[in-house]
């Protein structure tokens, strides 16, 4: 048997141990958090997410437990519809519970280490890197060029209990910030984006709280009300960090995966469901070739897809964040208004 080395146990690393041939390969999974969070915001799950939960086992136990997002609007900062994305069959899940079915879909064969990896084994074992944005395999496979990256930009999310009034579900762009209401298993789930000083690390989530209720306060009514309810318990808060664009995903016997290989700014809502496609795809690949293809074909298979969904969620992030540039950007959006018919997700 082939020995694999998955270093992080987040949505990507434990998709991939969830996929990987037990036959095949003797996997260990390396997490330096002895149990699974209690705490995190709900993810979209996009139809190429869907397809990847199948393949794991695990779509119809997603499914019992999220909400269908349905249909929501970009407006402005006083909730003026401008566009309406149809949501279709996106569905909402709490990374919590995500990350609780990933769990349980890993055989019990995959060996668990707690503990934090500060070098990657050298020994020609392959090596996955499913250990985020500050991925210790990409720092010292790639070397320090492909650092992690820091945005202006922070990015603060919950939920609250009180179910969500459709009427005032999307996202709300200003000047120079965005705040985002949408459904939640059990409630409403909210995010917002502004530049901070705030971090970069070991953010207070009561004073970014704190923060957004005075920036958001001349905002839409609804966006007061969400702030009101919003508690630190149930909420999170973080700087932006990226990850720099790679010529390849793999290099020798290390391949990355999911937020590793390609962290993007939120704007798009696909970061998660990419892992997930990452791991799957990476996965069905090793169980059939020889590990040499098996990683070439990866990386043409998802490195050009994920490349475009990183530059097209920062060029959403610059539009929504427009601050000199908001008056020429609301007036574009004002006539779009008038004259387009709603969009549908692709």
């Amino acid at each position: 048997m082939e020995a694999i080395s998955i270093v992080g146990g987040g949505i990507a690393g434990l998709a991939l141990a969830a996929c990987l041939d037990p036959s095949r390969y003797e996997v260990s999974v390396y997490e330096k958090r002895p149990e699974l969070p209690s705490v995190g915001t709900v993810l979209a799950m996009w139809p190429n997410a869907q397809r990847a939960l199948a393949r794991i086992g695990i779509l119809a136990g997603a499914r019992a437990v999220s909400t269908v997002l349905g249909n929501g609007s970009i407006r402005n900062a006083a909730g003026r519809p401008w566009i309406t994305i149809r949501g279709g069959e996106l569905f909402g899940i709490s990374r919590v519970d995500l990350l609780r079915l990933l769990d349980g879909a890993v055989p019990r064969s995959v060996r668990r280490v707690v503990a934090q990896v500060r070098e990657v084994p050298g020994s020609g074992a392959l090596v996955a890197g499913a250990d985020g944005v500050h991925s210790v395999v990409r720092r010292e496979v790639w070397g320090a060029a492909a650092d992690a990256r820091l945005s202006p930009v922070i990015a603060v999310r919950g939920t609250i209990p009180s179910s969500v009034d459709v009427a005032v579900v999307g996202e709300y762009w200003g000047r120079g910030d965005l705040f985002g209401i949408a459904a939640a298993p059990g409630g409403t789930n909210w995010y917002a984006s502004w530049r901070s000083e705030l971090g970069p690390a070991d953010i207070d989530v009561d004073e970014a709280l704190g923060q957004a209720r005075r920036r958001f306060a001349a905002h839409a009514p609804a966006i007061g009300r969400v702030l009101a309810a919003a508690s630190p318990e149930c909420s999170l808060a973080q700087r932006i960090w990226t990850a720099p664009p790679l010529q390849s995903y793999v290099r020798g016997a290390a391949v990355l995966v999911g937020d590793a290989a390609h962290a993007m700014t939120p704007n798009l809502g696909r970061g998660a469901c990419e892992s997930l496609v990452d791991s799957v795809v990476l996965a069905d690949l090793l169980n059939s070739l020889p590990r040499d293809k098996a990683l070439a074909a990866y990386d043409r298979q998802r490195r050009l897809r994920t490349r475009a969904l990183s530059v097209g969620s920062a060029a959403m992030m610059k539009m929504a964040l427009a601050d000199g540039a908001q008056p020429f950007r609301d007036g574009l959006l004002n006539l779009a208004a008038r004259l387009g018919p709603a969009a549908s997700h692709p």
